[in-house]
């Protein structure tokens, strides 16, 4: 373990794949990451117990750290090239455990038609059936799964499994690098109007019917099915060549049409997978640990009076409505956000499961569980006042703050550490990197807790003059 542990330390705060050996060489795991280092550090924080070993308790999760031995990394330049390059790594190798551990319902397929202007679909893994081992459907008979081959028989390519919750983002990243159409084909002889796509210049034309089927296999189908095997590097190089050849034979905007995609491949701006990274990557480890639970709190008034706050709850990265709940402030006088912010939280802790045990006054018979996380609508002084709050009930949950900086427009985070002890530097830089990785999640929740608050106040308001 302290090999592994040593090993871990050097691994780079950036995208990739790891894999996992036992001690007889053999891959049994194969994973992805927005950071290889946070990631894989994650399996190994909470090992499995040794009573848990002997009892033969462990679950599968526990029972494939408990054999790791050695791991090795793949470092990619996006999350997007990390996500493709760990479904071919698996397609190719099938490890075990990324088949004990994989539900197909949520995994989905990029799929390419045989159209004439072929189309690119994600269809959903339990809809296409058991797609065999391969990436061309020509291939399907030689691996005996002639039952399915009607229903596949309809594509060219099939590219997969990845992640669900993630299919759409990669999808929309795809068609903006790849000029994917989304419109009918004009038919031959007709006038047709440009989609919306072609007039934003993501489109080739095909609604236009200025470009040939030919041709778009050509500039788009080709180029996305290299990029999918994993070899955008080939790929540059060709549409390098691709750009001096239409450059020298004077076809300027195609040149620059190519130039503006090479640049595009080579730093993907993919911060719609960024965003999902830290709640979705960790799926697994939450057979052993409990979902990560992120509150939010935000206060509305008007004036001193009508004053309201809002608790919203995250978990698994969405919102779960059924546990946000609404105060009116009854202790405050005057107008003072942070003073209403400490009686929201104050009265929020009197339903924690743990406080009959802590001799607390409870509101009602209402247990609610605690959070991971607390993230407050406002900074330093919201921050400190949650924290006071929480350490005087005895509590121990790390505290968020968001608040608009000087230009009202960049929004800046505050992290209060002061729970995690003065010899934690390790918790400490692992909680400010997956409050860096989750920027966009985290400000979704504050977004959310202003809604609901301005909503709940609003409909007071609204009660009051009728």
């Amino acid at each position: 373990m302290a090999n592994l542990e040593k090993k871990i330390k050097s691994f780079p705060n950036e995208p990739g794949i790891y894999l996992f050996y036992n001690k007889q060489k053999e891959l049994i795991y194969i994973g992805k990451a927005t950071s290889l280092k946070s990631r894989v550090r994650s399996y190994f924080r909470n090992p499995p117990q040794p009573s848990l070993k002997k009892g033969g308790g462990l679950r599968p999760i526990e029972a494939m750290i408990d054999e790791v031995v050695d791991i090795k990394i793949k470092q990619t330049d996006s999350v997007l090239e990390a996500i493709i390059l760990e479904a071919n790594t698996i397609k190719k190798y099938q490890p075990k455990y990324n088949v004990d551990l994989k539900d197909d319902k949520s995994w989905n397929y990029i799929c390419i038609t045989k159209d004439v202007f072929p189309q690119v679909k994600t269809i959903r893994a339990h809809e296409l059936g058991n797609v065999p081992n391969v990436v061309d459907v020509k291939n399907v008979v030689s691996e005996r799964h002639l039952q399915q081959l009607e229903q596949l028989q309809q594509f060219q390519h099939i590219f997969g499994p990845y992640p669900g919750l993630k299919t759409r983002e990669m999808m929309g990243l795809l068609r903006k690098l790849f000029y994917i159409s989304h419109c009918k084909p004009c038919e031959l002889g007709k006038l047709c109007k440009p989609c919306l796509y072609r007039q934003m210049g993501q489109c080739l034309g095909v609604c236009t019917g200025e470009i040939s089927s030919s041709e778009y296999k050509k500039k788009v189908i080709n180029p996305l099915v290299k990029f999918l095997r994993g070899n955008k590097k080939g790929l540059i190089r060709d549409l390098e060549k691709k750009m001096k050849l239409s450059s020298k034979i004077h076809e300027f905007e195609e040149a620059g049409r190519l130039r503006d995609q090479i640049k595009n491949l080579q730093k993907i701006q993919d911060i719609a997978l960024l965003n999902k990274s830290f709640l979705q990557e960790n799926s697994e480890l939450r057979t052993q640990n409990s979902e990560l639970r992120i509150e939010g709190y935000d206060i509305s008034n008007l004036g001193s009076t009508g004053m309201v706050g809002s608790m919203v709850v995250f978990e698994n990265g969405y919102p779960n409505k059924s546990q946000y709940r609404k105060f009116k402030i009854k202790t405050v006088i005057g107008q003072s956000d942070v003073d209403c912010m400490a009686e929201v939280i104050r009265r929020r802790l009197r339903h924690a499961p743990q406080v009959e045990s802590r001799k607390l006054k409870v509101e009602s018979g209402d247990i609610w569980k605690l959070p991971d996380v607390i993230l407050v609508d406002g900074g330093v002084s919201q921050v400190n006042k949650a924290v006071e709050i929480i350490r005087t009930n005895k509590f121990k949950i790390p505290v968020v703050g968001i608040a608009k900086g000087p230009d009202r427009k960049k929004n800046e985070f505050h992290i209060d550490f002061t729970d995690f002890g003065k010899d934690s530097t390790d918790k400490k830089r692992e909680f400010t990197e997956w409050v860096k990785e989750n920027q966009n999640l985290l400000i979704q929740v504050r977004d959310e807790a202003h809604r609901f608050a301005i909503t709940y106040q609003r409909s007071l308001r609204k009660l009051k003059r009728n």
